[in-house]
C-alpha cells in the first residue's frame, strides 16, 4: 500500500514538473508575435480492483460499489489553444493580421510550412517573404514587388497591389490566401512560429481571405500573443503547490514505512 502511495504520488510530481515546463514556455512567448499557448492534459493511470461494482455479497446482493485504488497520474496531451490574439496597429505596410481562422502558407524549398505570423518584408529579389531569425520563407502563392514601388496595398480579401513611381493607378501584384484546417490543434510546431501538416491536422483547405469559413486581413497589424500572463501564473502557482502536496505524500509514506520498519516484538 505505502509503496503504492509513493508511486502514485512521484507519478503526480512528475507530471505537474512537465505542466511546468509548458507554463515557462507560455510565459516566455507572452511576447511573441502570434504565438498560441498551450495546456497540459492529465489522465489518471491503471485501476487495481479488489472488488469490482457489481459483484455479489455473501447474501446473494450486488453491491453499488467496488473496492480499488488509483495507480497515479500521467499527460495524456499537451493541447495549443488556437484563440485570436489581440490585433496591434504597427503602422507598417507589409504587416498583415488574420482577424478569425486561417494560416499564411510559405514555402522553403519544397517543404511548406503555416504560420499566423504576418511579419512579412520584401528579399533582394522583389519576392514578398516572412522573414524569420535564420532564413526567409517565400509567400505562397509567391508575390514579386517591382523595385519602384512607392506604396503596396493589402485588402482584406488578400489582394496585394502597389503604386509605381510615375503611375496614377495601382497595380495588382497578386492574391494572399489563407488555409484552414479541419484539426490545427494536430499541426506540428516546428519552432518560428511555423507549423507543418500532420496526419492529425488534415489536408489544408486554401481559400480567399473572407470566404469558406477563413478570416479576413488586416493590413499594418499584428496578432499579439494569446497567452494571458496572470492565467500563466494562477496555473504556476496551482502547479507548485500540487508538486508540494505529492512531495508530502511521500515524506508521510517513508516515515510509516520507518515505524513499520522499527516495530519490535514484546
Amino acid at each position: 500500500m505505502l509503496y503504492r502511495a509513493m508511486n502514485s504520488a512521484a507519478s503526480g510530481m512528475d507530471a505537474y514538473i512537465f505542466n511546468l515546463d509548458v507554463i515557462s514556455n507560455n510565459l516566455a512567448n507572452a511576447g511573441t508575435t502570434a504565438f498560441k499557448r498551450s495546456r497540459t492534459d492529465f489522465e489518471d493511470l491503471f485501476y487495481q480492483y479488489y472488488k469490482p461494482p457489481g459483484t455479489q455479497d455473501n447474501q446473494g446482493n450486488i453491491m453499488p460499489e467496488g473496492i480499488f485504488a488509483g495507480s497515479g497520474v500521467r499527460v495524456g496531451a499537451t493541447q495549443p489553444d488556437f484563440t485570436q490574439g489581440s490585433l496591434i496597429d504597427t503602422g507598417r505596410q507589409l504587416d498583415v493580421a488574420i482577424a478569425g481562422n486561417g494560416f499564411f502558407q510559405v514555402t522553403e524549398g519544397s517543404q511548406v510550412y503555416y504560420t499566423r505570423n504576418g511579419q512579412f518584408s520584401v528579399n533582394a529579389t522583389g519576392s514578398l517573404v516572412l522573414s524569420t531569425a535564420n532564413r526567409g520563407l517565400i509567400v505562397d502563392p509567391p508575390i514579386t514587388v517591382p523595385n519602384d514601388v512607392l506604396e503596396i496595398g493589402i485588402s482584406t480579401d488578400g489582394i496585394v497591389s502597389a503604386t509605381q513611381a510615375g503611375a496614377t493607378q495601382q497595380q495588382q501584384l497578386g492574391q494572399l490566401n489563407i488555409a484552414r484546417f479541419l484539426n490545427p490543434e494536430g499541426l506540428l510546431h516546428v519552432g518560428d512560429t511555423l507549423y507543418q501538416l500532420t496526419d492529425a491536422s488534415g489536408q489544408p483547405q486554401l481559400g480567399t481571405p473572407g470566404t469558406l469559413g477563413l478570416g479576413t486581413l488586416r493590413q499594418s497589424f499584428l496578432e499579439a500573443s494569446n497567452t494571458e500572463p496572470v492565467r500563466e501564473l494562477v496555473d504556476l502557482i496551482k502547479t507548485q503547490r500540487n508538486v508540494e502536496f505529492n512531495s508530502q505524500v511521500v515524506q508521510a509514506s517513508d516515515q510509516l514505512l520507518q515505524m513499520v520498519a522499527q516495530l519490535r516484538r514484546f
